[in-house]
């Protein structure tokens, strides 16, 4: 009976979760608030300080967690170790600077009105100078900027302060007045820990996970497919976290690693919901422990708290950006994007507690101003943008123009799609391709093509491999129904795009042709009237005569397409298939 009631008070928090979401998040997306807002603001809805549905248990919180260690992982694929490389200045320099004058600053503003001694005041000051990577990361996301001028700006700032975290917990007893750190273990011995951890999983990273992927892949399961995705984040965070990292960290190194694997567009297609769902529970667990008790006894400190904080760090990023050589409107919206608390402050505020630098009353109000500063980040941005809004005005640019070709995706990559894949490589072009065969993506990298793998008749994975922001997407898969599949569900997606399908016969050009893709392409039909062209050229007929006859040709094709097209209603969907049902476009 216990373990009944258990199981049903469970699912009760899971309803009451997911019920939230579903109906306060879609709200605040039609009033362009933001997907973040709405799960804050869920959680102040049903937890305990509104409608006492839900509880900020540390369990629930943990879980929630787990959902910016997903984030983290996906923001390592898109990234590399060249391109990381190519950020060092702006991680070591600007982050490095960002953390240290912050945490001076505020701690300095503790200590002169002198609510803390200044012990406190110092850990106070950092703890405050981190950002929230969930908040910030989201909101780039959302809007598409991560790789702008000012999110190239943010993103090292936040990497950065992911390393970051380790000294500061160390930091803790040493404010404290303990002179072991960590009970006897020499901070060498931590140090060679950490660095044994990272060198070992990048050795993992370079020689076995590619080959483990590749197995899994031939065995034709989603789900293990999916599972082991999930084993690679958990087990790699699991590691930094027993070397003393952050979990974070160790799950964004575990990205990066794989950012170069043909594997890691299905990869972040087969995490995307996970990641979805568990950061979702932890923006509501936010909006859960919002204190409003906190906030409507001592709302004058806790709201002016906030506003200085957001005010301070925004001004501070601001400065410290256009040092680092960003223009005027790149730096002012990368203070803003960063311009909140972060969840790491809570995790310091408790531990302050126990370590007795901080009082109850003063990590309770801190933590409310911390949450309040998170959800003005919407509103900064809102501002940032109004004043970013015509930098031809001022003579300058948004953002830094991004030089590259133009993008192309490939789904498909046998004899068809290595052709125009090298075709329209030759034309400058930035193509990607995906294959769902590991023997075809393997014979592509012996003769140097970069394929991932990926099942094209899924729309998460075509998204994940960038057909949304792609010039154009050519398929050219061996499964009709894929082909199909794929054509509907992107048409129903993205109207605009310029869609290129390969029927396999007359008969799947008839069925693809209510799906109303741009360009449908025979796989036979050109290479067959190319032989029958060089046939009667042989055979000393002239240009013009041949050109004739394959006019000919081709005009009683088009007419028993269209005649075949007009068969009854029941034969028509028969030939389009009964396993794919979409409408067409008006």
């Amino acid at each position: 009976m216990a373990a009944e009631t258990g199981g049903n008070e469970f699912l009760i928090q899971a309803t009451t979760y997911l019920g939230a979401a579903a109906i306060v998040v879609p709200i605040f997306n039609r009033l362009k608030f933001g997907s973040i807002l709405g799960y804050l603001a869920a959680g102040v809805i049903v937890g305990p300080y509104g409608l006492n549905l839900l509880y900020a248990e540390e369990g629930v919180f943990q879980v929630a967690g787990f959902g910016v260690v997903l984030f983290l992982f996906i923001i390592g694929l898109e990234l590399s170790v060249s391109r990381l490389w190519a950020l060092r200045r702006d991680i070591f320099g600007l982050g490095a600077a960002q953390m240290l004058l912050t945490g001076a600053v505020i701690a300095a503003l503790f200590a002169g009105a002198r609510v803390m001694p200044a012990p406190a005041a110092i850990l106070a000051g950092l703890s405050l100078a981190f950002s929230s990577t969930a908040f910030a990361l989201q909101f780039l996301k959302e809007r598409r900027e991560l790789n702008t001028g000012y999110g190239a700006r943010a993103f090292p700032v936040l990497l950065f302060q992911d390393l970051a975290v380790i000294p500061i917990l160390a930091a803790i007893p040493i404010f404290a007045g303990a002179a072991a750190v960590n009970e006897g273990a020499p901070a060498w011995a931590a140090a060679a820990r950490a660095g044994g951890v990272i060198a070992a999983l990048v050795l993992i990273g370079r020689y076995a996970l590619n080959p483990v992927l590749r197995m899994v892949a031939s065995a034709g399961s989603r789900e293990a497919f999916a599972a082991t995705a999930l084993f690679i984040v958990a087990a790699t965070s699991l590691a930094v976290s027993w070397a003393g990292l952050s979990m974070g960290l160790g799950a964004f190194v575990a990205g990066v690693l794989l950012a170069e694997s043909a594997y890691r567009h299905q990869i972040e297609a087969d995490i995307e919901p996970f990641r979805g769902l568990l950061l979702g529970l932890f923006f509501i667990s936010i909006g859960i422990r919002l204190d409003l008790a906190t906030i409507a006894r001592d709302w004058v400190i806790v709201l002016g708290g906030a506003l200085g904080l957001v005010a301070v760090k925004t001004a501070l990023i601001y400065a410290l950006a256009r040092i680092f050589g960003s223009q005027d409107a790149e730096a002012l919206k990368a203070g803003a994007v960063l311009s909140q608390g972060g969840e790491f402050a809570f995790v310091v505020f408790s531990l302050g507690v126990g370590a007795h630098l901080f009082t109850s009353g003063q990590a309770s109000l801190m933590s409310a101003i911390v949450t309040l500063s998170m959800m003005l980040t919407p509103l900064m941005m809102w501002s940032a943008d109004r004043l970013a809004r015509a930098p031809e005005d001022r003579g300058e640019d948004l953002e830094a123009p991004r030089e590259e070709a133009g993008h192309v995706l490939i789904v498909g990559f046998g004899r068809m799609g290595q052709i125009i894949s090298q075709v329209l490589r030759s034309a400058d072009f930035n193509v990607t391709a995906i294959d769902r065969n590991p023997a075809h993506i393997r014979n592509a990298e012996r003769f140097g093509f970069k394929v991932y793998y990926g099942d094209g008749a899924r729309l998460d994975t075509l998204i994940a491999a960038g057909a949304l922001e792609a010039k154009a997407v050519i398929l050219c898969m061996d499964d009709k129904e894929a082909v199909n599949r794929a054509v509907g569900m992107l048409r129903e997606r993205a109207p605009t795009l310029l869609i290129i399908a390969a029927a396999h016969d007359r008969m799947h050009e008839i069925a693809l042709r209510p799906l109303e893709p741009d360009v449908i392409v025979r796989e036979t039909l050109e290479s067959s009237l190319l032989m029958a062209r060089e046939a009667l050229s042989r055979f000393g007929y002239d240009e013009r005569t041949i050109a004739d006859y394959i006019e000919q040709f081709r005009k009683l094709d088009r007419e028993r397409l269209l005649a075949q097209m007009d068969y009854g209603p029941e034969a028509k969907k028969e030939l389009i298939g009964r396993r794919f049902e979409t409408a067409p476009r008006d």
